[in-house]
């Protein structure tokens, strides 16, 4: 259907496939994992193939679904109706991100607040009573992680301005805007890899550890998504996407990299530096 065939502002998409076929992939991801990890129908644990099976199935759907969605915007599908609606569903998105981000939150704080709470089977046991717990040796905030909040600072910067030369209809701005801060997400990445490769502690055995590989590591996994989403936003704008009054594709973008950005914020803040051991903690 083209953009001259639409009669009225709700658009009804063509039939799918994929949300049948991204659900028994997803089945087959989730029945993998619990034979990677526990064994399940005579096979044994430790088993991946399934898993990482259902995960190409899922990869495969996110990506073939998503070009379905492109290519209905670029044939002018996208009403304003319908690109209200696309807006609600990605807020809607992150707000349950948010959510799963103070489930993080949570747990480190309960146990950094409450490090001698008796009715907590085996919290002191862990923690010694204390917060961070004894033997635990620290990072140092004010190094890498203030690197890294600088280098995610910097790429909000970059998204908007490449946000504002699209308004503007410079395109030049845009990809330029764009790459840096496809850019400066990458070099976020190696800096954190290169920081847990250094840790002076294990996620194993520690709740220190696993609390806060747990926070951080999923704010890593974040970055990575939201350097890919941008990394496609950039190629799409090199092929001539996206125009000042239709770009939603690039504003879900860089709104989910606003998200990592205030994300990391509040880690940095309370992970590393009040409950972290900066402050009036010790190692």
């Amino acid at each position: 259907m083209s953009a001259g065939d639409v009669k009225h502002d709700y658009h009804l998409v063509n039939p799918s496939p994929w949300p049948l076929v991204g659900s028994a992939a997803a089945v087959v991801m989730a029945l993998g994992g619990v034979i990677w990890m526990k064994g399940l129908f005579g096979l044994p644990k430790h088993d991946p193939w399934i898993f990482f099976l259902g995960l190409a199935g899922v990869l495969f759907t996110m990506a073939a679904w998503w070009r379905d969605v492109t290519i209905e915007a670029n044939q002018g599908d996208h009403t304003p109706v319908v690109s209200i609606g696309l807006r609600y569903g990605m807020i809607m998105f992150i707000a349950s991100e948010v959510m799963f981000f103070v489930a993080w939150f949570w747990a480190f704080f309960d146990a950094s607040l409450f490090a001698g709470e008796a009715h907590q089977l085996s919290r002191v046991e862990f923690t010694g009573g204390h917060w961070p717990p004894k033997g635990i040796e620290v990072l140092d905030p004010w190094h890498l992680p203030l690197y890294n909040t600088v280098i995610l600072l910097l790429s909000g910067t970059t998204v908007t301005w490449a946000h504002h030369a699209l308004l503007h209809g410079d395109r030049k701005g845009l990809v330029r805007g764009l790459l840096l801060t496809v850019l400066l997400g990458v070099l976020f990445s190696f800096v954190q890899g290169y920081e847990y490769a250094h840790a002076p502690f294990d996620f194993k055995n520690s709740i220190y550890g696993a609390t806060f590989f747990m926070a951080t590591g999923f704010h890593g996994f974040h970055v990575l998504v939201g350097t890919i989403f941008l990394l496609v936003c950039l190629l799409r704008a090199l092929r001539g996407d996206f125009t000042p009054k239709q770009h939603f594709g690039f504003e879900a973008a860089a709104w989910y990299w606003h998200f990592v950005d205030v994300v990391w914020l509040f880690l940095f803040a309370f992970i590393y530096v009040i409950f972290g051991g900066a402050v009036g903690g010790h190692g």
